[in-house]
């Protein structure tokens, strides 16, 4: 019998489920799955995580938050209970979002993370299965790196550019999380091209380049790539330490029957002249950053994005729960 492409793919990569729904990581049992704000915001709206909410909101309020403190715990709360539910289906690590509006506050992030960590604890989950998501702008970064100096393991996310990646293993993160489909959706509109071959799409090369840079200097962050528009991009990719992948086309590869070659090695990619790998300090982070318009305009636009989606849900709960959105603490 002809496996799948999925279940081809899973020989080669780690497959995580890039979702909030329950019902999709049981169906299709990835070894990790990722949550984000806009994850979170789709999970909630979903009838079946109706109890979640409501029990999140009831711990809020027991704990003495009222009006606005009472929505962002309570939001908090959500994202960990959601986190627990996919912990008790899956055998891995689930990533969990620190708000996207502290991602340019370096000790409010620290601070976020710690607070999201207590509660997973709380409910009994050990920290090894919890990776704390934040997004990859310097001062991300650099909460990153104090975390995980206390054992606290980070997954960087919103990274479109080696820069980001490189600073990202000088602070000795456990994973990074490279972006395929926004890189090509930006290329697409900026080019005015309609269509790449998955060996010329920019995003697809942007994660190869990363793969490389990493295993030619040893570098032991775990890369995941994610931010999928099509199968061809998946499989573009596999090969690569971890691969964060929707629903939607978890079950499409399901579907494939295509045999499925392997892109990405460490072997191959360690044949290659490696360089010299130099630490990046802020100043060239941030030149390097401004310098590329796509990674800039992306990854602001990916904080802006999540910010939104937390709002969304902030008035999804007070809908739920009657309270007067002009109403501040």
């Amino acid at each position: 019998m002809t496996q799948s492409a999925l279940d081809q793919l899973k020989a080669l990569t780690t497959i995580v489920a890039d979702t909030g729904d329950l019902n999709a990581i049981q169906q299709f049992r990835p070894q990790d799955a990722t949550t984000n704000p806009s994850l979170i915001t789709v999970a909630a709206n979903l009838p079946e995580n109706k109890e979640l909410i409501e029990a999140a909101y009831i711990q809020a309020k027991s704990e003495g938050y009222h009006t606005d403190q009472l929505i962002e715990r309570s939001i908090d709360i959500l994202t960990v209970r959601l986190g627990v539910e996919i912990l008790k289906i899956i055998q891995g690590r689930v990533s969990t979002e620190v708000d996207a509006a502290l991602s340019y506050d370096t000790e409010a992030t620290i601070v976020k993370a710690k607070e999201l960590l207590a509660l997973y604890q709380d409910y009994g989950v050990d920290q090894d299965r919890i990776l704390i998501k934040i997004a990859s702008t310097w001062e991300g970064i650099q909460a990153a790196r104090v975390l995980e100096a206390e054992g606290i393991h980070c997954n960087l996310t919103l990274l479109f550019g080696l820069h980001q990646a490189r600073a990202c293993a000088d602070a000795g993160v456990t994973l990074i999380s490279p972006f395929v489909g926004r890189i090509l959706d930006w290329y697409k509109k900026a080019e005015n091209v309609e269509h790449y071959p998955v060996e010329k799409d920019p995003g697809v090369l942007s994660v190869r380049h990363i793969y490389q840079y990493y295993k030619q200097h040893g570098i032991q962050t775990e890369i995941m790539g994610a931010s999928f528009r099509s199968v061809d991009q998946v499989l573009g990719l596999a090969g690569c330490d971890l691969l964060t992948v929707a629903p939607a086309l978890l079950a499409a590869l399901e579907q494939d029957q295509r045999t499925v070659q392997r892109q990405l090695t460490a072997e191959t990619s360690q044949q290659s002249a490696a360089g010299i790998h130099e630490v990046l300090d802020k100043e060239q982070f941030k030149n390097q950053l401004e310098t590329d318009l796509m990674a800039f305009q992306l990854l602001q636009g990916g904080i802006d994005g999540f910010i939104k989606a937390r709002e969304q849900l902030s008035t999804l709960l007070r809908q739920s729960f009657g309270i007067d959105a002009t109403i501040r603490t």
